[in-house]
């Protein structure tokens, strides 16, 4: 009964109550409907087309993309803590999916992705979701640029209509590729991708509200379609779409598969997190409101795993769509499950004419993506700061591009840890009493210390954190005097933090 009272008085301060459920309660006009009405339906139509380059880009084919865009996007809205997250396949989950993909298949990705929605879940119950922020800026900055470097060396393929038959995950191989195949280069693509990339820019710049993506694919199609252009298109590379729902399936899922998927399931939770409450971050700036980071990472758990069930790829909420809704006047999440249910509407509507959709204006939305991905104004003044950053930033970058994702962040997380442990360690001290009686604090506080210290009495002091990198100057202190005291004094004023280590040490050291 006491375990069930501590789980009633876990959920009942209202952290994991449903930003929906708050929105209605306090109250839900006529009005309020509208403008979420308008801007759902018109973020559905920016994410159609965008859905399908992502699921496409992600090594999948173009209905995945679709049916995560569907249920993920439902479920984020429903059940999140922000008010105007837009949930679905998002660019930065792109290279680290084609990867998964590529060396496991779909049902090596579908395990990756459960194991992923638990970790979120998880790491939301126990109250996680504030500290998700303290994963230092050279890492996060690094493994999004290298990011949206990999999508754009993946679009190229498309951008130019090469005709490679099976490409490499690996960078450099892919790139030779590229090379091996120039011969099959087609002038056609190229420039398709030219002219929807001028379309979404130009409408881009007019007004955020006008849905460019969508006009640069209808454009690019019509022209392909009519003028029987020589282009793959989704019909060419993937047959048809489906205009409905799959049924629900479930995975085989065993312990040498999870113990095989799970690296790749921390990558996928990880970068889930950041980007869901980036997203969230950027959303109560526009609006004012305050997200529930946890009840996010809960709700970004439950979406994935429908995602998956659904025969979906992971999701989270994305920047782009978050803030293009936010600027077209919605109010409640009710604007980001209309949009969910426009998608699947339009799915079910105009499957047969998204089929003539040439690849390479999927490409060209993919690049515009990877572009407003990159953060190369940051990356350079991150390179421009010190030399342990920069290090940070470059190693992370260049393992995201080179080797994959799961690695830079691995690597950039611990030698961002290495780092941080040895700018505390250089800043514990231990000083003898000699050095402080000669400090203005001493002498503005004489009672602190005797006016004469005995022969066979020595005092220290531990300036700083006192944890495992350290635990062994005290150790170092004794063997620095010519003979053991008969005294010893160790001052501890100005310590904020013993760990386990430390206090192990304080104990050997009183032994000797």
């Amino acid at each position: 009964m006491s375990f069930l009272n501590q789980v009633s008085k876990f959920f009942k301060d209202g952290s994991f109550t449903p930003k929906t459920f708050v929105c209605l309660r306090e109250g839900y006009s006529q009005k309020a409907f509208f403008q979420d009405l308008l801007a759902g339906i018109t973020v559905g139509v920016i994410a159609l087309p965008l859905a399908m380059a992502l699921g496409i880009g992600s090594g999948v084919t173009p209905e995945r993309g679709l049916f995560t865009a569907i249920i993920a996007g439902f479920l984020i809205s429903f059940l999140g803590g922000s008010r105007v997250q837009i949930g679905g396949p998002t660019g930065a989950y792109v290279v680290i999916v084609y990867d998964v993909v590529a060396r496991h298949g779909y049902e090596g990705l579908a395990i990756a992705t459960l194991l992923a929605a638990c970790i979120l879940i998880i790491l939301g119950l126990t109250k996680c979701g504030t500290y998700i922020r303290f994963i230092p800026y050279p890492v996060t900055t690094g493994f999004t640029t290298g990011i949206a470097t990999s999508m754009f060396i993946n679009q190229v393929k498309d951008i130019c209509g090469l005709q490679i038959p099976k490409v490499s995950i690996e960078c450099l191989e892919r790139l030779h590729q590229y090379w091996e195949f120039k011969s099959t280069f087609n002038p056609w693509s190229i420039a398709i991708t030219a002219v929807a990339l001028t379309i979404i820019v130009i409408f881009r710049k007019i007004s955020r509200k006008i849905p460019g993506a969508i006009i640069a694919v209808i454009i690019t199609a019509f022209f392909v379609f009519f003028f029987n252009i020589p282009v793959d298109t989704i019909e060419k590379k993937f047959g048809s779409i489906p205009n409905m729902l799959p049924v629900p399936t479930f995975p085989s899922i065993s312990l040498e598969n999870i113990q095989r998927m799970f690296p790749d399931a921390i990558a996928i939770a990880l970068l889930g997190a950041i980007e869901s409450l980036l997203s969230c971050v950027v959303a109560d700036g526009m609006t004012g409101f305050r997200h529930k980071s946890n009840l996010e990472l809960v709700a970004q758990g439950v979406a994935n795993f429908g995602s998956v069930i659904f025969g979906g790829i992971p999701a989270t909420g994305a920047v782009a769509r978050t803030t293009a809704n936010v600027q077209l006047g919605a109010k409640t999440p009710i604007s980001g499950m209309i949009h969910a249910v426009t998608i699947l509407l339009l799915m079910l509507l105009l499957a047969p004419l998204a089929v003539k959709i040439p690849l390479a204006s999927l490409s060209a939305l993919l690049v515009f993506v990877a572009y407003n991905m990159a953060e190369f104004d940051h990356f350079k003044d991150i390179l421009k700061g010190p030399k342990s950053e920069s290090l940070i930033l470059l190693t992370t970058f260049s393992l995201t591009v080179l080797i994959d994702l799961t690695v830079a962040v691995q690597a950039g997380v611990l030698i961002a840890a290495f780092l941080f442990l040895k700018h505390m360690t250089e800043k514990t001290t231990l000083r003898a009493c000699k050095l402080l009686e000669a400090e203005e604090a001493i002498k503005e506080n004489p009672s602190t210390f005797p006016s004469h210290i005995p022969s066979g009495v020595e005092i220290f002091e531990i300036d700083g954190p006192f944890f495992f990198s350290v635990s062994d100057i005290l150790n170092d202190a004794l063997r620095r005097l010519p003979k053991n005291p008969k005294v010893f004094i160790l001052r501890l004023p100005k310590v904020p933090l013993i760990d386990g280590s430390g206090m192990q040490a304080l104990k050997v050291f009183h032994k000797k």
